[in-house]
């Protein structure tokens, strides 16, 4: 079959599951397993195969006798027909009260829920939402269920960015009371509790729900609830008293883990690097108890627009992002749409950060990014945890000099700022196998971070690539900075280390003749620091500077470099931070390069470096007789790691 006439029918296949009717009254097949039932008034419905395994004097069908007791017991097995049945909510445009029936996004969420409910699982889920398509209102109704039918005295917290925000989720909850059939319970609404102004009470079911905002975190603290519904919390403010991941800790540490305790975070991407993007990465790899659940745009419905020309003629047009779009699962006639609202943004990057079709496109900021978000997302699988946190020292208890490079160990430090994925390998003498670079930071705890890495180039001689073995992090003074540089790199077989000199040779540091100086200290204790060839110098005489200098024209070097080893993956990360640093990278109009406000770029920065001098200088090589070696490493290899 020829490509277009496949993709024309596969397309078709697609739009019939769009497009497919969706009848929670009589039951479609759903978020549960369900089986065909005669049920008076309604005929053939689907409903929950647990309703029957568990009720099974239904099975021959209900009957006029038994339909309001069926009902109620439906209420508690079908959420789906409970939405349509006794939840009212607003429209879209707020002007008319309407039956809550389910959209596909929000059939996938609910999914999500009962899978872990009906496994009598904790329900953990992290949410990261693609524009408005009602995963705040599906969740806590879902909630709301649980309270009304399954779990008596079964308390609840809403914490919002803001406490506008938490209000409107507990504005959803009461139109559901307001209009919720009194045949049930009665009459039933929301009652204060105890006098207090953010807490609800529903008498019928015991059930209490707190209502808070990051904005007065202690509104929500130490609250004795079972469920929690963590909403925006990608926008929820970062400062010394309070943060979000303490905000979390204090709010779900009362809840336990059991079936039907719930804890739901979600939120519209903000960025990378920032605790929920870290929790999100977290419940991507396993290492956290939520299940992460991403809802692309093209998944939503009201994104499509009928195709003007024929499926031919729009199927040879497509661009290689459309491809990439078909690939995921989009129909012709979401890429269509997409095609037509992309003319309104000023570039592609405006457009993916707004309707995301991935999880990583949500994360990336707008702007003109540098490095591929796919790149980056093949790139991260390597990243681990360190195997040693701590600090390198000297047990001449020197800090600079040449005693300083003596006697050297690691002294572990759940803080540390030294992270070691592999140790230095004493074994195998390699001429030019470690590579330590240097970004010189700020001395303040606001000012940017020096950083330290170490790149082993070892596997380039079987043909391979380089990677990231360890890496220091911190604020320092430049002389401290400089002379652990030259410890690492002396623990590291007496790698070449590359110093970047611009902070130390810049005009705007009041302390530039003195690091420069510092420089000059290092290189007469140790014998392997990187030097460029400034022509100039050479001409008049002088000798080379050290240090790698990073200008204009170097660093567009340093870029394309990076850009071309990122694409073909050649080199191996460690560190979940430089990947961050990377889709947070950035052209900035006037051509230059930066990390966009309020991140960092100095690992990246390291990363750059020491990958370009990688290239730049001989391969690493076997030493097969070398006496020397293993003299100068004997008090290294005494150390312990």
């Amino acid at each position: 079959m020829h490509k277009t006439d496949s993709v024309i029918q596969e397309n078709t296949r697609r739009l019939a599951i769009v497009n497919a009717p969706y009848d929670p009254w009589r039951g479609t097949p759903g978020v549960v397993p369900r089986q065909p039932l005669q049920v008076f008034n309604l005929g053939e419905c689907l409903v929950p195969s647990d309703l029957i395994r568990d009720y099974p004097h239904y099975a021959d069908g209900v009957d006029q006798d038994q339909l309001m007791h069926f009902t109620f017991h439906r209420f508690v097995y079908d959420f789906e027909y409970f939405c349509a049945y006794c939840v009212r909510v607003q429209d879209k445009e707020g002007a008319h009260i309407v039956p809550f029936v389910l959209r596909a996004a929000q059939r996938k969420l609910i999914k999500c829920f009962e899978d872990q409910r009906r496994d009598n699982k904790p329900i953990r889920v992290i949410l990261l939402k693609a524009r408005q398509w009602g995963g705040s209102t599906a969740t806590q109704i879902y909630m709301a269920w649980i309270q009304l039918f399954h779990r008596p005295n079964w308390h609840s917290v809403v914490c919002a960015h803001l406490k506008d925000a938490a209000n409107n989720i507990k504005g959803m909850y009461a139109t559901l009371l307001e209009n919720f059939p009194e045949w049930i319970y009665g009459p039933i609404k929301f009652q204060p509790y105890q006098r207090t102004q953010n807490i609800s009470y529903i008498k019928q079911t015991g059930a209490r729900i707190t209502v808070g905002s990051a904005e007065a975190p202690e509104s929500v603290r130490s609250q004795n609830v079972l469920m929690a519904h963590m909403s925006e919390v990608g926008l929820y403010p970062e400062t010394r008293k309070n943060n979000p991941s303490r905000l979390f800790r204090s709010v779900t540490s009362s809840i336990l883990t059991k079936p039907y305790t719930m804890i739901v975070i979600e939120s519209t991407a903000n960025g990378t690097g920032n605790w929920f993007h870290t929790e999100w990465l977290n419940a991507e790899r396993g290492k956290s108890n939520n299940i992460p659940l991403f809802v692309a745009w093209f998944e939503i419905e009201m994104y499509s627009m009928p195709l003007a020309d024929t499926y031919e003629e729009f199927i040879a047009a497509m661009t290689d992002y459309e491809w990439r779009l078909w690939e995921l699962g989009a129909t012709l006639e979401a890429i269509n749409w997409y095609r037509h609202k992309l003319r309104e943004y000023h570039n592609h990057e405006e457009m993916m950060a707004e309707f995301p079709s991935t999880d990583i496109e949500a994360f990336v900021h707008s702007g003109e990014i540098i490095f591929s978000q796919e790149h980056c997302k093949l790139l991260r699988r390597t990243c681990r945890e360190p195997d040693v946190k701590g600090e390198i020292f000297s047990h001449t208890n020197r800090n600079t000099g040449s005693q300083a490079l003596q006697e050297l160990d690691i002294i572990e430090q759940h803080n540390g700022c030294f992270k070691i994925w592999q140790r230095p390998d004493t074994n195998t003498p390699v001429a030019r196998r470690y590579i330590v670079s240097v970004d010189v930071g700020g001395r303040s705890a606001k000012a940017d971070y020096s950083v330290i890495t170490v790149l082993d180039r070892y596997w380039m001689i079987e043909g391979g690539v380089p990677e990231v073995v360890a890496e220091w992090r911190g604020h320092i003074d430049h002389d401290l900075l400089a002379w652990k540089a030259a410890q690492i790199a002396t623990f590291y077989n007496n790698a070449l280390l590359v110093i970047e000199s611009n902070t130390i040779e810049s005009k705007d540091n009041p302390d530039a003749y003195t690091d420069d100086f510092i420089l000059d200290q290092i290189a007469s204790s140790y014998d392997n620091l990187y030097a460029r060839h400034d022509p100039q110098r050479i001409r008049e005489g002088l000798p080379p500077r050290w240090g790698f200098h990073t200008n204009r024209k170097t660093k567009q070097t340093l870029v394309d470099t990076m850009i071309a080893i990122v694409r073909s993956q050649s080199y191996i990360e460690r560190n979940d931070l430089a990947i961050d640093e990377m889709l947070t990278y950035e052209r900035l109009p006037n051509g230059a390069y930066a990390a966009t406000i309020g991140h960092h770029d100095d690992i990246l920065m390291t990363r750059m470096i020491a990958l370009y001098v990688s290239q730049d200088i001989e391969p690493p090589a076997i030493i097969e007789h070398n006496h020397h070696y293993a003299s100068t490493r004997r008090i290294i290899t005494e150390a312990t790691i």
